[in-house]
């Protein structure tokens, strides 16, 4: 593995990756590598993309619920761009939908969920730094579990509830950050966890879902 990665915009979160990988350097070569020469950091997704082309075989550490890709299908598209980069994908949460995607899409694509333990962690950095697949107890027990028939209650917060309505009535997401208000980061976030609470994967979907809430009815929606 030529280069090291961390797209991740938390500080603390990023600090402790560099820390394990240190410690996983150490063991595998008996020495103390410098973080700062062998890991390189990217906040956000043209930074990430501009460190890929330097070294396309790199492995990178995403947490893509904090970055700035707009869905599923963007990072999808993004993988088959870069294909000869290892992707760990280390979140808070990530809807199963998401996760089969994923992984059914390329066997280049770790998934660590942050509540993961610190074996697990470890586990997971270590075989990626050898181009080898690993999913995390938490989620492999999730993928496991044989779905229920009957349909969960979705609880959407006041903001959520407003931003799907704007994305069913086809606002795109700078858009709706220029109404609000807010930082176009913000508002992918949120869009992020309206699809992930809604266990979809695009517009079209949870446009869908809007109407059978009676969140937005035809004379509202244009085409």
């Amino acid at each position: 593995m030529s280069q090291i990665i961390l797209a991740d915009n938390q500080d603390i979160t990023r600090a402790g990756l560099m820390y394990i990988l240190q410690q996983i350097g150490e063991q595998q070569t008996g020495k103390t590598p410098s973080a700062k020469q062998t890991c390189r950091v990217a906040t956000d997704k043209a930074g990430l993309m501009a460190l890929l082309k330097e070294a396309p075989d790199a492995l990178v550490v995403l947490d893509y619920t904090l970055f700035d890709f707009t869905d599923d299908d963007e990072l999808l598209i993004f993988g088959q761009r870069f294909r000869d980069a290892f992707l760990v994908l280390f979140s808070e949460d990530l809807s199963l939908d998401f996760a089969r995607r994923m992984i059914a899409s390329s066997s280049q694509i770790s998934i660590l969920l942050k509540e993961s333990s610190m074996h697990e962690i470890r586990e997971c950095l270590t075989q990626a730094l050898h181009n080898q697949r690993y999913i995390c107890q938490r989620l492999m027990e999730m993928l496991l579990t044989p779905a229920t028939v009957a349909e969960e209650v979705v609880n959407l917060t006041k903001t959520e509830t407003e931003i799907l309505k704007d994305i069913a009535l086809g606002m795109t997401t700078r858009e709706i950050a220029e109404k609000r208000f807010s930082s176009f980061h913000t508002v992918n976030t949120h869009r992020k966890n309206i699809f992930r609470k809604l266990k979809v994967n695009n517009v079209h979907e949870a446009t869908r879902y809007a109407f059978r809430a009676g969140l937005v009815d035809s004379a509202e929606y244009y085409i």
